[in-house]
C-alpha cells in the first residue's frame, strides 16, 4: 500500500482521457518511451500516473498534463508483437503534480503526492436514483465491464462510474475527478445529465 505522506516519482502517461480510482483503463503501446515505461511497470509491479492532456497531443512532442491524474496498475497484457503491447489497467489513486520533468527519451516524469480518498459517504437520498440508473446500466451492459465489488451504496464509487459512461467531454469529467466531495461529484453528475436530456449529443 502506498504512503499517501510519501511523494511518490512514477512516469506519466498524458491521454485525452480521464481514469477513476477502480476504472478500467485498455491501452496499445507502441511508442518506445512507452514501451520502456511498460517494461519497467511490469518488471518492477509498479505504477504510472494517468493525467489529461492540457495541451499537446498523446503522440510526439511530450504533453502539458493537468495537476490532478490518476495512477494504473497493470492488470493484464499481452504483446503480440516485439514492440507492442497490449494492456488493461486499473485505476488506483488521486494524485496531484508536484514537479515534472522529461527524461531523454521523451517520457513525461513527476513527483507526485497522493489525495486522500474521499471517506465512505452513503448516496444521498436527493440522488438515490443515480444509483439506480448506474445499477440498470450494469444489468444492460454487463458485470465484466464495471469494477467489483460494485458500490452502490456508495456516492464517489457512483459519481465515477456514471461519469466513465456519460458522453462528455474530457475536460468535464476531470472536473468529477478533480471534486473532493462525493456528494458535490454527484451533483456535477446530476448537471450533466440535465444537460444532456436539454440538448443530446448527435
Amino acid at each position: 500500500m502506498m504512503d499517501p505522506a510519501q511523494p511518490l516519482e512514477i512516469p506519466l502517461f498524458p491521454l485525452r482521457s480521464v481514469l477513476f480510482p477502480a476504472g478500467f483503463l485498455p491501452l496499445r503501446i507502441f511508442e518506445p518511451r512507452y514501451l520502456a515505461m511498460t517494461d519497467a511497470c511490469l518488471r518492477d509491479q509498479s505504477v504510472f500516473g494517468v493525467c489529461l492532456i492540457r495541451a499537446g497531443f498523446e503522440t510526439g512532442q511530450p504533453a502539458v498534463p493537468h495537476a490532478v491524474g490518476c495512477t494504473a496498475r497493470i492488470r493484464e497484457w499481452e504483446q503480440p508483437q516485439p514492440e507492442r503491447y497490449t494492456l488493461m489497467a486499473t485505476g488506483e489513486n488521486r494524485f496531484t503534480i508536484q514537479d515534472s520533468w522529461t527524461r531523454d527519451d521523451g517520457l513525461l516524469m513527476a513527483k507526485v503526492r497522493l489525495l486522500e480518498p474521499p471517506d465512505p459517504l452513503p448516496v444521498p437520498d436527493a440522488h438515490h436514483h443515480l444509483a439506480e440508473l448506474l445499477e440498470r446500466a450494469i444489468t444492460q451492459i454487463g458485470d465484466a465491464q464495471f469494477p467489483s465489488p460494485q458500490r452502490l451504496d456508495d456516492a464517489a464509487w457512483v459519481a465515477n462510474r456514471l461519469t466513465e459512461l456519460l458522453p462528455v467531454t474530457p475536460e468535464r469529467k476531470q472536473q468529477i475527478l478533480e471534486c473532493e466531495d462525493p456528494a458535490r461529484a454527484l451533483a456535477k453528475v446530476e448537471q450533466m445529465l440535465a444537460e444532456l436530456r436539454e440538448d443530446p449529443p448527435i
